[in-house]
């Protein structure tokens, strides 16, 4: 019976990579110095793996920034717009090309804009989408998995096993940047590019290749099946003496599993913790040539396995397959959990030992192994601990369970419809058309984190910390004052994240000192641990919201995350329904809600920049969980007036499915990502006649590029012909935390004259 690893975290124990990669950017460091601390970042996540007694160790899952943007340099899919790159950077080409794809590219006399950014299937982490023309040629282009493979086999010998994106999975999750094509007809081209890097990598001693083909799992067209007999079939005449292994995640194939059983491959994976109830079905369908890798282990939260469990799921496959053809698994890759349990001193130790990070995933995998083949021993503990989660005191609050099953329909609903709303909020605000706003971070520069590590470190009393931030509060108002913002916000300074603050304040959170994950590039979060109920003990927002309210005679948004997206950036418990933890924490929000209200602010934002990520991958999942989404939002906002003006956010989301939802969250303002896809995700919006108030984003946040006053115009304009100009607001993308103050500044005094030109040259009713 194998053992293998789909993945682990690259960013390194201490975020090494991160800051290495930051550096790199601000020219601090050279190439061979970040490519030096990437190599010593591979080589401690292979021996850790060898140390776990892990079969199969997978390499090629270290990037720099993303997975997908390797494999489309790797495919030699890069865009015409970056070309000269290649041509007139003199040094560093290919790595500087690759950050510009990532990043845009602002200097040497070049200004080109980043490629698009999205969510990896129902993650927080974020993808660069691959972006396709009818012509499109595919070539092998980078050498990094070649060489990665390389260092991978000196360092563990033939355990070493290259991880790809799998070709239709590849297609799948990229856009067309052209019409008259469908980019899945792109599967004949692609595949010959595909059979010569396995056979490279075969030719360099690799006994195995992983294909990650989540796709596999998400409801597909007839062409798409197509497309996948067709690639495989295609591989598997050109390719031999090396063993395919296709990974799926996430979710089951359900339709799919007659498709996927029927692959010819060496190995399968599935997902047995998001999906379960599949494994029947596999193994009723299963070729009796085909190995099972059986994900058990979970890869996306930090809960303990329960062994017991898994034993079932593996015993289950053992006796239909034998044990040489079962292969014992983490669920996904661990990418998505915090790297090492070990490390985390602080967290209650009754607590601490419900829990597993990355490293002791891989031990879990390697003690059920053992367990398999009769290690009572090790089930024994794990019993206890497991018994220990399910009748601790601290887990589970009678007061908070009574007032969730309490919720009526009546706490879910605003007292008048959005246009009587919308003209009351007129007449009590008194805003331009176009009026501008940011989403509510500003840069929290070096100053500012390491104020709040000093007086986490009790280098600062209360006193003194609060005046410092104050301090800094009053300057951006005064900024934004100058810079003529219409609806200004505190900037955030006293905020760590936009989840982790709020959680910190809750009851049923806990937090780790280093349990950071990658969200992109090299954006990290160090999401909260929701093990109990959740309750709100105290005000949360009021005292700076309140105090920046009383700096300004303009309006000031108060900053709250929604109920979704706490839950979404957050490890959540795993022994309630998520709908249920997920009105726990609406119930905080509304009650923080009104008490911003009664503090004197007149708009609140809610958060809620995860609703569309919690969408299930199935069609067929996504009614039952848009219900109890909405309502959730829905509860956060009920109970206020119709003068207070209700936003909410949300970033890097397709809507076109799920529109009608976002309107019944009837939020009298709605902020969203559209610059680096040029406002297409507004023809959603459009083609509903969304009813309430929307700011689609100008500017990319993401990149560091200044947008010129011109290329917002531009977008104004187009927002304006899909959509009544009288409801459009002006903004950024997303929250400005991870800029830096110049590009920033220079951003928002472009976005400021943009909106002004836009109020000059588009009509608009009804609007001062």
């Amino acid at each position: 019976m194998l053992t293998q690893n789909l993945g682990y975290p690259r960013i390194g124990g201490q975020r090494q990579l991160k800051k290495a990669c930051e550096q790199y950017w601000a020219g601090k460091i050279g190439l061979d110095e970040l490519k030096q601390i990437a190599r010593t970042i591979r080589e401690e996540n292979w021996q850790t793996q060898v140390n776990a007694g892990i079969d199969l160790i997978p390499c090629n899952d270290f990037s720099f920034y993303d997975q997908v943007l390797d494999m489309s340099l790797l495919l030699g899919v890069i865009p015409q717009r970056y070309s000269k790159v290649l041509t007139e950077v003199k040094t560093n080409q290919e790595t500087d090309l690759y950050f510009a794809m990532a990043r845009g590219y602002q200097k040497d006399g070049l200004d080109i804009t980043a490629m698009e950014m999205t969510k990896w299937l129902d993650t927080n982490y974020h993808y660069i989408v691959p972006e396709f023309t009818a012509k499109q040629e595919f070539k092998i282009f980078s050498e990094k998995v070649f060489s990665e493979y390389n260092a991978a086999k000196q360092s563990v010998g033939t355990k070493a096993k290259p991880v790809l994106l799998g070709p239709v999975s590849y297609l799948l999750l990229g856009k067309e940047k052209e019409e008259g094509f469908e980019r899945i007809d792109l599967i004949k081209q692609l595949v010959p590019v595909y059979v010569e890097i396995i056979n490279r990598l075969k030719q360099q001693g690799a006994e195995w290749v992983q294909l990650d083909e989540p796709c596999l799992a998400l409801d597909l067209s007839k062409k798409d099946k197509e497309a996948y007999e067709f690639a495989y079939r295609a591989i598997a005449n050109r390719v031999s003496g090396i063993k395919i292994l296709v990974a799926t995640y996430f979710e089951a194939l359900l339709d799919n599993t007659a498709l996927a059983v029927n692959l010819p491959v060496a190995a399968l994976h599935i997902d047995l913790v998001r999906a379960p109830e599949q494994l029947d079905e596999v193994l009723s369908l299963i070729p009796t040539h085909l190995q099972l890798s059986l994900g058990v282990v979970d890869g996306r939260n930090v809960w303990k396995n329960d062994y017991e469990k898994s034993l079932g799921f593996i015993n289950k496959a053992v006796e239909k397959l034998g044990t040489d053809r079962v292969i014992i698994a983490p669920s996904c890759s661990l990418l998505h959990s915090p790297i090492d349990l070990d490390l985390e001193i602080a967290i209650d130790p009754e607590i601490k030992n419900w829990m597993a990070f990355a490293k002791q995933k891989l031990n879990e995998v390697d003690e059920l192994k053992q367990i398999a083949v009769g290690n009572t021993e090790l089930l024994n503990a794990n019993k206890k601990a497991i018994q220990s989660r399910r009748a601790s005191q601290k887990v589970h609050k009678q007061a908070v369970k009574i007032r969730v099953e309490a919720i009526a329909k009546a706490d879910a609903t605003r007292t008048s419809a959005f246009p009587v709303r919308q003209q009351i909020q007129r007449e009590r605000f008194t805003l331009p058309s176009f009026p501008t706003t940011t989403i509510g971070s500003f840069p929290q520069t070096d100053d500012i984190r390491q104020l709040r590590a000093k007086f986490k470190k009790g280098e600062f009393t209360v006193d003194e910390y609060e005046k410092k931030i104050e301090q800094a509060t009053i300057d951006s108002i005064r900024w934004q004052e100058e810079i003529g913002l219409d609806v200004l916000v505190h900037g955030e300074f006293e905020r760590n994240d936009m989840v982790e603050y709020f959680g910190e304040q809750l009851d049923g959170f806990l937090f780790t000192k280093n349990g950071w994950v990658q969200s992109y590039g090299s954006r990290c979060v160090k999401p909260p641990v929701i093990y109990g109920d959740v309750s709100r003990p105290k005000d949360m927002t009021v005292r700076w919201s309140k105090f920046a309210a009383a700096q300004t005679d303009k309006p000031m948004k108060g900053m709250l995350t929604g109920p979704v997206t706490i839950l979404q950036w957050s490890f959540v418990r795993d022994d309630q329904p998520r709908d249920v933890t997920t009105n726990q924490i609406a119930l905080a929000i509304h009650d923080e809600v009104l008490a911003l209200e009664a503090a004197g602010i007149g708009i609140v934002q809610i958060d809620e920049a995860a609703i569309r990520e919690g969408l299930p991958l199935r069609k067929a999942k996504r009614p039952h969980y848009l219900d109890w989404a909405v309502k959730a939002f829905r509860v956060t906002a009920s109970g206020v007036k119709d003068e207070t003006q209700i936003h909410t956010h949300m970033c890097y989301s397709e809507f076109n499915d799920i529109i009608e939802h976002i309107a019944a969250m009837d939020a009298d303002v709605i902020t969203i990502e559209t610059s680096r896809s040029q406002m297409e995700l507004l023809h959603a919006f459009a083609h509903f006649e969304y009813p309430n108030e929307i700011g689609p984003g100008v500017y990319d946040i993401h990149s560091p590029r200044v947008p010129s006053t011109e290329e917002m115009v531009a977008l104004l304009t187009k927002a304006a012909d899909l959509l009544p100009a009288q409801n459009l607001w002006v903004n950024p993308d997303c929250g400005l935390k991870t800029r830096k103050w110049p590009e920033t500044k220079a951003a928002l005094v472009n976005m400021v004259a943009a909106a002004k030109q836009a109020r000059a040259q588009i009509s608009v009713e009804g609007v001062v």
